[in-house]
């Protein structure tokens, strides 16, 4: 391990606030960035999203993480690919998505697909399901606790809510997570912090800058990013 991680939260298609948090981050050669899903949906311009993560991967000297979320496992499911709940998909923001696509949300899913480029379908069937780095476990929305690592299923790591969030679990790391969006991150240390700050519902997109953990934050329909240092949270 070395340089620095940037954990970024669910993005749901809001490509200005993005693009405003990548440009004001300090990144360095050597550091990581990790995103911990949910790129699309929801937002206007899930395509737009996309085309800034692509180009972005471009800087080499960073290492770039992209982890999957449940709604990106819609999404491939949906359109017949790897995944679960694609029936699901369009009642869950999937409408914003293909409309970003410049297809009518009536489409049949083979019309969907031949709508959406094929590096972005590259890209979201080779997201990554879970990232280890200096004592924290980023995935999208959790663990079960008390199951082992290597019995964790893609249902929990993509959807747990509750039984995760109101639980201590047994793993070694901090685990870092989105999925459940709320108004401030969510620190429960040793245990957890959430970084999904609701931006597609009007609040914030938000970077944890590790292992100093210094917020970056960027609130809905703005440019400007503040920062600020993490909450201590509950320490136990």
């Amino acid at each position: 391990m070395s340089g620095r991680l940037f954990a970024i939260g669910d993005v749901h298609g809001n490509p200005g606030e993005l693009g405003a948090l990548l440009d004001s981050l300090p990144l360095s050669a050597g550091d990581v960035v990790c995103f911990v899903g949910d790129y699309i949906d929801r937002g206007r311009d899930s395509k737009g999203v996309i085309d800034l993560l692509l180009a972005a991967r471009g800087r080499t000297d960073v290492e770039w993480v992209f982890l999957k979320g449940n709604h990106e496992d819609m999404c491939l499911s949906f359109l017949g690919r790897s995944g679960n709940w694609g029936d699901s998909w369009l009642a869950n923001g999937g409408v914003a998505a293909v409309r970003s696509y410049g297809v009518d949300a009536r489409s049949e899913p083979a019309v969907v697909e031949g709508a959406i480029p094929e590096a972005h379908l590259t890209f979201m069937e080779g997201l990554e399901r879970a990232y280890r780095w200096g004592g924290y476990l980023f995935v999208h929305a959790g663990i079960r606790p008390g199951v082992p690592w290597e019995k964790q299923t893609d249902e929990d790591i993509f959807w747990i809510r509750e039984e995760f969030l109101r639980r201590p679990h047994g793993m070694p790391e901090t685990i870092v997570f989105g999925h459940t969006p709320g108004r401030q991150v969510l620190v429960d240390l040793p245990y957890k912090i959430g970084i999904d700050t609701g931006l597609v519902y009007g609040g914030a997109l938000t970077a944890l800058e590790l292992p100093d953990r210094i917020l970056h934050q960027v609130s809905s329909g703005e440019r400007r990013v503040r920062c600020s240092a993490l909450p201590a949270g509950r320490q136990r």
